[in-house]
């Protein structure tokens, strides 16, 4: 089989139509429909019954993540607006949690709309902050930005605000609209600010929801603890890359977006209890993390001492080096050739990796593992912590649509073509699946 980096995105193309892609959710979030994929044919049920689908004992991660307010409009002093989408705090901060944590000035990576429009100076937002937000009494809260630097694909910002002593979590609350899926076409209504949300979202920095966390309600969880079935959370801060398109013919030509992932220790732990009785991920998010986190205990393992900063992920660390041709010499230069997914190397297995990371920790007194991952899961990826993964349908010739068929392989064409035939909805808002890694 060709290494991922060789594979061809229109490969992994189907025909969405419009009426398919879900505008709004279910008023219900457990109703939305459930495709099992499994061992034998296709079947259907729904989250309110997903417990029924996942074998007692088992172990289900969330992504806890919490979509914040980044879209922010901004006034020039001509009268015009700008448009400021924050993606991820600049690189001085150690991760998205401390950068949200400033108070009164802080540096932001955005997309700015209208840029052309804004040559120089910084653009002004107001707002009349409620009672309780820390704002003096009439006084509101007043937003200075000034543009920094050009960067490759977004600019660098810095935000300036008074009252000083909010945080920028509290002004993005404040000030800022929920940044919804550019597929959805339509702008964010009220209801978006709960139901773009899980109901265990806790901490700030996404820009995208986990979607197939919007399925489970309390109803859900209880379920699921009645038949034995356990839950652990990671959080990993979705990016605006997640809508990134492939716009490369070759995935070597693509590069995967990083994202920041913070694990505790009592995760881990919990991941050691369960990687035999069998883990599930929630989302491609909670699965992107579950399986970095095994690279990253066998880079404790070929490296004890390893420091803190070595531990993020690149793109195609998982996978074994690409065949010698023509067409990719050139990409083989930076393809990391230590690791493998097939049976050339023999590898630790996921309890070693595991069990290496968490002695690691304890050894550095470290209580999370705070890192970047830049992974991307395509066919040929033999996976290492999951058995299954729960997930919404999502676009043709995306990254996530590779996720897909690296668990099911080419089925994912006759899961997808079930589900556009018997009125499955598409997309964040849409229904979803459980597939088991075949």
């Amino acid at each position: 089989m060709k290494h991922p980096s060789l594979l061809h995105i229109s490969d992994f193309t189907y025909e969405l139509p419009d009426q398919k892609i879900a505008r709004y959710p279910l008023e219900q979030r457990d109703q939305s429909k459930l495709l099992v994929w499994g061992s034998g044919p296709i079947r259907e049920n729904t989250y309110a019954n997903i417990a029924d689908e996942i074998p007692a004992e088992s172990l289900l991660v969330f992504n806890n993540t919490k979509v914040v307010e980044a879209r922010l409009l901004f006034q020039k002093p001509t009268g015009g607006l700008i448009e400021l989408f924050c993606l991820e705090p600049a690189d001085q901060y150690e991760d998205i949690t401390t950068a949200m944590l400033q108070k009164g000035s802080v540096q932001w990576k955005c997309l700015v709309g209208g840029a052309k429009k804004w040559k120089e100076g910084s653009v002004q937002l107001s707002v009349a902050a409620p009672s309780g937000s820390g704002a003096a009494s009439g006084v509101g809260l007043r937003i200075e930005a000034i543009k920094l630097a050009a960067l490759p694909d977004c600019f660098l910002i810095e935000f300036r605000w008074e009252p000083a002593e909010l945080s920028f979590a509290e002004v993005l609350h404040l000030a800022g609209a929920i940044p919804l899926p550019p597929y959805l076409n339509r702008a964010t209504e009220e209801a978006d600010k709960e139901r773009y949300q899980t109901i265990y979202a806790k901490h700030d920095g996404s820009v995208a929801a986990p979607t197939a966390g919007l399925h489970f309600t309390e109803n859900v969880f209880s379920k699921l603890s009645e038949k034995n079935i356990l839950k652990a959370y990671v959080t990993l801060h979705v990016g605006a890359g997640t809508f990134k398109p492939v716009k490369a013919e070759q995935m070597k030509d693509h590069e995967m977006h990083a994202e920041f992932i913070d694990v505790t220790m009592e995760t881990i732990e919990q991941l050691l209890a369960h990687v035999d009785k069998g883990i599930i991920a929630v989302g491609t998010t909670s699965l992107r993390t579950l399986e970095s986190l095994y690279w990253i205990g066998l880079k404790t393992i070929r490296n004890p001492h390893i420091a803190a900063a070595d531990l993020h992920v690149t793109q195609w660390e998982p996978y074994v080096s690409a065949v010698e041709t023509a067409e990719n010499k050139s990409a083989q230069k930076n393809i990391l050739k230590e690791y493998t997914s097939s049976g050339d190397i023999v590898l630790p297995s996921a309890k070693e990796s595991l069990e290496s990371l968490l002695q690691w920790m304890q050894k550095n007194n470290a209580s999370r593992i705070i890192t970047k991952t830049q992974i991307i899961i395509a066919p040929d990826y033999s996976f290492k912590i999951i058995r299954a993964l729960i997930t919404n349908f999502h676009q043709p010739q995306s990254t996530l649509l590779l996720l897909v068929s690296a668990i099911v392989g080419e089925n994912w064409k006759k899961i997808y073509q079930y589900a556009l035939d018997n009125e499955y909805r598409f997309l964040s808002y849409g229904d979803g699946s459980i597939l088991f890694v075949h």
